[in-house]
């Protein structure tokens, strides 16, 4: 049940990802993400009202709050990196270290044990994401800076995780609640530093169709994160952190599927390696 989640947490980051790109091309990245924020935390106090009575903790708050900021984080260092250009280094590295990160805290601080092809999957899961994401800066060189900003964003995936699956089951909802206040102050923060120096987007500014993909897009990820959530109930960090960062896989095919885009040699290979890894890890 617990990796069902997990998976079910990579699909609902991978749809909300293609949703906010689309949504990004008509208004500002910043304005898409806080729209987004919003409506998950609108989202998150009316599945509580709906939701069995449940206690949380200072604790449990403080650690859904520190999960938020770690999504501000990445956000922060997300948008810089495309805000120069950078997004064939960006993304890859942010995917690879969100998973890299919360598997070599679990093994190291945390005491988790999981089985031998548990870990041959997450071996096979980190290049497959890679290959996924793209591999490298097609133009065959690497910003340093974009780097720098994609280890500053897979820090914040890494952080949002790794809080959040220390908040105790008892808490229910109430984390999720916390961290998504959390992640609208840190945006706001973002968005005080990026709208200094606004990206122009005239086209669209008004859009609807910008706000309601905004919207579902934000909806959409407080979805995951409650599934990741949940699937940590029942399953180690390593293992959901791994199968909910799979969401790259999801870009890929809808693009294929829908978008017109073809599918590189590289990303075939980054499919498959992904199937593999979570063939192992749920059949672990």
């Amino acid at each position: 049940m617990g990796a069902a989640l997990a998976l079910t947490s990579a699909l609902g980051y991978g749809i909300s990802d293609v949703l906010g790109g689309l949504a990004s091309r008509r208004i500002s990245p910043v304005r898409v993400a806080l729209i987004g924020q919003v409506a998950g935390l609108c989202v998150a106090a009316l599945a509580l009202l709906a939701q069995a009575s449940s206690a949380a903790t200072g604790s449990d708050l403080a650690w859904g709050a520190a999960s938020g900021i770690g999504t501000g984080m990445a956000m922060v260092f997300l948008f810089r990196g495309l805000s120069r250009g950078a997004m064939s280094v960006v993304v890859p590295v942010s995917a690879v270290g969100g998973v890299a990160l919360p598997v070599l805290v679990s093994a190291a601080f945390l005491g988790e044990r999981p089985p031998g092809l548990t870990w041959l999957g997450v071996l096979i899961a980190l290049p497959a994401l890679w290959f996924i994401s793209g591999g490298s800066d097609q133009s065959g060189t690497t910003s340093r800076a974009a780097v720098y900003d994609g280890l500053g964003a897979s820090g914040g995936i890494a952080l949002q995780y790794l809080c959040l699956a220390q908040a105790d089951a008892s808490a229910g909802l109430w984390p999720i609640l916390s961290g998504r206040a959390a992640a609208i102050v840190a945006v706001l923060v973002a968005a005080v530093t990026f709208m200094r120096n606004p990206t122009p987007r005239t086209a669209g500014a008004k859009s609807p169709t910008a706000f309601t993909f905004s919207v579902a897009a934000g909806v959409l990820a407080a979805g995951a994160l409650t599934a990741y959530l949940y699937a940590l109930r029942s399953e180690f960090v390593t293992v959901t952190v791994v199968l909910a960062c799979l969401y790259p896989v999801v870009p890929v095919i809808i693009g294929l599927a829908f978008l017109g885009e073809r599918l590189r040699t590289s990303q075939a290979l980054g499919l498959a390696g992904a199937l593999a890894a979570t063939t192992l890890i749920v059949v672990a």
